[in-house]
């Protein structure tokens, strides 16, 4: 259903999984994977037709073919809006005018031959603006003259209907075909990698993501999505799949793949009522008996293969990892609606379970820290980052100016391999990545993108852990931090509201306490 995803939240590339076992591995693996089983491990997700004329700005003539191909194409498939008297009784368009569309567009090899002919899409086929100033004049009009409510009604009625785009019947049409609808899931893949890659840009384009999203968010609702839990014996493509989509710890070997779905673990994932047993959103869970503060007590820990779970000792589910297989569905919900049914499904499973908490990774916070550091390294005072001592401290360390010195220790993770740096970096990089989490914002909002997540969702920012994730993308990322978010039951649909409505954010002792040492520093 999705082709190669875009490099855009820390994807990690595909375990180099082997083609042979030997006699060995096989016996450890266990007898659900057999070797015709490993063979097979995933159908194609996308057919495309042959190519094309392709655009090159080397071959002109080619080029302009193409355009000439792309222009005809679209005036062919994409309908004109009927009449608004007719709407309703102008026939369907033909199904084989939408299958050209879909054909010509798999022939296009090339990204930038996708990102044109959705460019010419989005300029030439949206909204008719004369007939929405028309509509909206004629609104306006009856607005100021006495008339039934029937007919104000009615002239909204054509103002809603002269706003949608001709293209949204194109896409309506596309998705009553077989196949139609995870095309379009492609489609919005390929389109936001193109605005990504700076390919499409500009209004249009940008309003038929949006059009599309919408689309998308309604044959995505919940009422469709079916709960699937992903055991050792699962398929093999599903299982392929899921270690595949892992963007937050990467799969490295199917016996950690093994672990992921054993004892004490458990992974689910939603799919579409159209396509049973294929993955949309993966969630892992690890069920322990305490709030977990490394990662690495979770995935790098062996387990015994045929350790049984003590049922009575777990009393907590740590959400370690959630994952998007379809980049053309970000943005619809779909993430919180797996973490509550997820939560469902755990409770009836244990009883005893009362406490649910996320531990997150930080993306962006290093790169936040460096833009800082660079910036107070400039002013040539006190920055208020760090106190006199932690500079005296680190500048002893390092040999030289702490601030600049501490840019290039933190764009490596060699820093990590000192006791010294560590305990020297502990106090105040908790303080600023408290301070970015809590007081960083776009728009009123959490800056950080899965803190927005969990915040919106109702989750408290319950605790920064120090050295949490020591993998080489841990340090280099988040200097080694993560994060946990709890979720108090009784209390995430206040929590939502209070941060959606008034942009308030649920936290922490711990973390209000640093965030306050941070703005005594800071003079803030």
């Amino acid at each position: 259903m999705g082709r190669a995803r875009a490099p855009e939240a820390g994807s990690a590339a595909a375990p180099a999984f082997p083609r042979q076992l030997s006699p060995r591995t096989m016996r450890v693996l266990g007898p659900s994977l057999s070797a015709g089983r490993l063979l097979r491990l995933r159908l194609p997700p996308w057919q495309p037709q042959p190519p094309g004329p392709r655009l090159s700005s080397g071959r002109p003539a080619a080029a302009g073919a193409l355009e000439r191909a792309m222009d005809e194409l679209l005036h062919r498939a994409v309908p004109a809006m009927p009449a608004y008297e007719l709407r309703e009784k102008t026939p369907a368009r033909a199904e084989n005018q939408c299958a050209d569309f879909v054909s010509f567009y798999g022939g296009l090899a090339e990204t930038a031959e996708r990102a044109e002919l959705l460019s010419r899409l989005a300029r030439g086929f949206g909204v008719d603006h004369s007939q929405v100033a028309e509509q909206s004049a004629g609104v306006l009009q009856l607005r100021q003259q006495p008339r039934e409510a029937a007919v104000l009604l009615q002239a909204e009625d054509r103002l809603r209907y002269a706003l949608v785009p001709r293209y949204r019947s194109l896409f309506h049409h596309i998705s009553k075909m077989e196949g139609g609808v995870r095309f379009l899931v492609r489609l919005r893949a390929d389109l936001l990698e193109a605005q990504a890659l700076k390919l499409v840009e500009g209004p249009h384009v940008r309003e038929m993501n949006g059009v599309l999203k919408n689309m998308l968010s309604e044959w995505f609702s919940s009422g469709f999505l079916n709960l699937e839990r992903v055991t050792w014996h699962s398929p093999c493509e599903v299982l392929q799949r899921i270690s595949e989509a892992e963007a937050v710890h990467p799969v490295k070997t199917w016996m950690d793949m093994k672990r992921r779905v054993g004892p004490y673990r458990r992974c689910y994932f939603f799919s579409h009522c159209s396509t049973p047993g294929e993955p949309l959103i993966v969630l892992h869970v690890a069920l322990t008996n305490e709030i977990s503060s490394s990662i690495q007590t979770i995935i790098v820990k062996e387990c015994p293969p045929s350790e049984t779970e003590e049922r009575n000792k777990i009393t907590t589910a740590i959400f370690y990892s959630l994952s998007l297989t379809q980049q053309g569905l970000q943005g619809v919900e779909l993430g919180a609606f797996l973490i509550k049914r997820v939560v469902k499904e755990l409770q009836k499973e244990f009883p005893p379970l009362d406490a649910f908490s996320s531990l997150s990774p930080i993306p962006g916070f290093t790169k936040w820290l460096l833009g800082l550091l660079k910036s107070k390294a400039k002013e040539h005072g006190r920055s208020g980052l760090l106190t006199d001592s932690e500079s005296q401290e680190i500048a002893e360390l390092t040999g030289g100016p702490a601030l600049e010195t501490l840019q290039t220790l933190l764009s490596s993770s060699e820093w990590a391999q000192s006791e010294q740096l560590v305990r020297a970096l502990q106090a105040p990089l908790m303080r600023l990545c408290a301070w970015y989490l809590y007081g960083e914002k776009h728009r009123g909002y959490a800056l950080n993108p899965v803190a927005h997540f969990h915040l919106q969702n109702g989750a408290v920012l319950w605790r920064i852990n120090w050295l949490a994730d020591v993998s080489l993308k841990g340090v280099t990322g988040a200097c080694g931090l993560m994060v946990n978010y709890r979720y108090f039951l009784e209390d995430t649909a206040a929590n939502s509201t209070a941060y959606l409505g008034s942009r308030s954010i649920k936290a922490s002792e711990q973390v209000l306490s640093l965030v306050a040492q941070f703005q005594k520093n800071s003079k803030l």
